[in-house]
């Protein structure tokens, strides 16, 4: 049994459900999800840090993810229905596509201290930039740098593909935060003070930024 969840280009994704398992479904994806595995996610506890996979055990129903280059396997609790939330998924697995940045986090970590100081924030984050996140919207032409950590608020400029963007928040807020909260639990605030107008791609008429002034954004930026 199987249908097309997504064809719109360039991203198509083929579900399939089980026939010796009814409980699981295969999601093929057109293009790598991520490299390698497999990778097996049990619990929502387990997918900390791994955007993709966060996403989709926040859908009701599902109970386990197994992801290995372009497949993506899901595992849904006995009383889910597939009917809808095949749909859901395949629209999880395509917009995390669309962000560039890597479904799963690979690097594993200690419990980080609590009491780190901004600058020991800043190299956590600077490793998971250099190691995981620019390598993967390299190939979108963007890269993230950080402008400054102050005060556990860490400030982003976005430079690239990704300036002007107008998936640049998707790729900031649904991909690179998250694994930047599980390598900087500390992390107050994230902040975008890139100049989104002077982009190749201006669709932002003003740069969005979580709980903290425009005109504060301003003072703070470190050109």
């Amino acid at each position: 049994m199987s249908d097309t969840v997504s064809a719109s280009p360039p991203i198509a994704i083929r579900a399939e459900i089980s026939i010796a398992d009814p409980g699981v479904c295969k999601f093929t994806v057109s293009e790598t999800v991520h490299p390698g595995g497999p990778y097996l996610f049990r619990d929502h506890q387990s997918a900390a840090g791994s955007p993709l996979v966060e996403r989709l055990f926040a859908l009701p129903g599902v109970s386990e993810v197994l992801v290995a280059d372009n497949v993506v396997t899901v595992g849904k609790s006995a009383g889910a229905s597939w009917d809808g939330l095949k749909a859901d998924i395949g629209a999880v697995i395509r917009n995390q596509r669309l962000t560039g940045v890597r479904a799963i986090l690979e690097a594993s970590q200690a419990p980080p201290p609590s009491d780190r100081s901004d600058e020991e924030i800043r190299a956590a984050v600077q490793a998971l930039l250099d190691q995981e996140t620019n390598p993967s919207i390299a190939a979108h032409g963007g890269k993230i740098v950080i402008v400054e950590v102050r005060d556990r608020s860490l400030y982003l400029e976005m430079s690239g593909g990704c300036q002007g963007c107008a998936a640049s928040q998707v790729t900031l807020r649904e991909g690179f935060e998250r694994m930047a909260r599980r390598v900087a639990p500390e992390l107050v605030n994230v902040v975008d003070v890139t100049d989104h107008e002077a982009g190749q791609r201006p669709f932002y008429r003003q740069a969005t930024v979580s709980t903290v002034s425009a005109s504060t954004v301003r003072h703070r930026r470190v050109r």
